[in-house]
Formats: C-alpha cells, sequence, structure tokens
C-alpha cells in the first residue's frame, strides 16, 4: 500500500467534524478510506458529509452513549459494508484545580474520554475481528504524562486510556488487531480557549515545544494518524506516539 494509502479502508473517527477529528476525517477520505464521522455538532458534521461526498456518513450523538457507538458500528457495515479502523479522538474536560473538581467534571472527562473510548472499541471488536489486519488509535495526552496543572480529570481520562489501549494491544493481537495511542499537541478551538482562559501555562507549554510552535491539526497531526491506520504501521502496536514537536520525549 505505501505512502499512508488509507485505500479500501473504513474507519470511524468520533469528534469526526470539528478540530483534529475533522483534519483526521478529512485526510482519510483524501487517501482514499470511507469514514463515518461521529459528533456532537449536527450543522458542522452534516457539511462536512455534503462537502466531502459518498467518502463521509456522519451520525450525530454524544460518544459517552454506548448506542451511539453501535449506531456508528452498524452505519459502517450499512453503508460500507465493513469496519476495519476506528479512531477515538473525541473527549471533553473542564480545567480546574483538583481540590475544585466536582464528580460532574469528573464524570464528563470519565464519560467523553475513557468510558468512550472503551465503548467504541467494544462496539467495533466484532466487525475489527473480521478485517484479518484492523487497526485502533486512541487519543492521550501530554497533560497525563506531564501532570499539567488544573487538569486532574482530563489526565487521569487520558492516561486511563493509555492502559486500557496497551492491555487491548496485548490481548486482541491475537486477532490482527492493532492498538495504538496518539498524544498530540495542536491549536484546536480548545486549545484557543484555554490559551485566553489561562495565558502563563499555555505560554509555558508553548516554550516547552522544540520545534517552536503548536501543531497544525491538519498538517501536523492527521498524517501521523493517518500512518498508525495504514498498513505501514503493520508492526506497530501497543505505542504512544507524540505528535508535539518535541515537547515531550518518552523513555
Amino acid at each position: 500500500m505505501g505512502n499512508g494509502n488509507l485505500r479500501g479502508k473504513v474507519a470511524i473517527v468520533t469528534g469526526g467534524a470539528s478540530g483534529i477529528g475533522e483534519a483526521v476525517t478529512r485526510l482519510f477520505a483524501e487517501r482514499g478510506a470511507r469514514v463515518v464521522a461521529v459528533d456532537l455538532q449536527r450543522d458542522a458534521g452534516e457539511a462536512l458529509a455534503r462537502e466531502l461526498g459518498d467518502a463521509v456518513v456522519f451520525r450525530q450523538g454524544d460518544v459517552s452513549d454506548r448506542a451511539v457507538a453501535d449506531a456508528a458500528v452498524a452505519a459502517a457495515v450499512e453503508r460500507f459494508g465493513a469496519l476495519d479502523t476506528l479512531i477515538n479522538n473525541a473527549s471533553a474536560s473542564r480545567q480546574k484545580p483538583i481540590e475544585e473538581q466536582t464528580d460532574d467534571d469528573w464524570r464528563l472527562a470519565m464519560d467523553t474520554g475513557l468510558y468512550a473510548t472503551r465503548n467504541f472499541m467494544l462496539a467495533a471488536l466484532p466487525e475489527l475481528k473480521k478485517a484479518g489486519g484492523a487497526s485502533i488509535v486512541n487519543f492521550g495526552s501530554g497533560a497525563g504524562l506531564d501532570g499539567q496543572p488544573n487538569q486532574a480529570s482530563y489526565a487521569a481520562a487520558k492516561e486511563a486510556i493509555r492502559g486500557l489501549s496497551r492491555v487491548a494491544a496485548n490481548e486482541w493481537a491475537a486477532y490482527g488487531i492493532r492498538v495504538n495511542v496518539v498524544c498530540p499537541m495542536a491549536m484546536t478551538s480548545g486549545v484557543v480557549q484555554w490559551a485566553e482562559a489561562r495565558p502563563e501555562q499555555y505560554a509555558q507549554s508553548a516554550a516547552k515545544v522544540p520545534l517552536g510552535r503548536f501543531g497544525d491539526p491538519a498538517r501536523d497531526v492527521a498524517p501521523i494518524v493517518a500512518f498508525l491506520a495504514s498498513d505501514d504501521a503493520q508492526y506497530m502496536t501497543g505505542q504512544t506516539v507524540m505528535a508535539d514537536g518535541g515537547a515531550i520525549k518518552l523513555r
């Protein structure tokens, strides 16, 4: 296949109508994949599906609801005949000091992050088993690896996703399913809001990036996700890949 080609792949992308998820949906379609994009934002999702045509189906829904995961898998099979790729990108959280985070804050981070990732993985598993060479790409975060202040619930959910991914990589290798994690640092709308709300913390994070900038979702992050989903990465599983300009170097 080569060069990150995704021709013939059928993917679900959660949060697939905005930010990094939109960039992934667009690049996957460009490289020949067909995509079910799942997002809460109906207008953005429907507009994206109209723009990209037959390559993309949009399903509106809350990723924390297992029924939404089941419906997305059903849509992939009904429209495209199969499912061999799952990209768990969606998540939501609130930034506060640990002692100010409420039970609702923790539920938001865990439900849209860890539990949504688990639910989509379980919903997709029967179809991924059939694919004979499937790929899951889950999203972690430098917030968990670096222990960023005001990110306790988000960081905890993202580190839990990394642990889940490593276990699944070991257990599901027997089915030919690869499971990897990407940790991005990119200028999304959420990062813009964070920068406005906490400019000192944002400046400190930006100063740590050796390549000197926050990444662009389309140019810097989506191609890494595409690589992990492609057959070029067929010997990679259980790995965390940092798409962060060198800010964090795993050992």
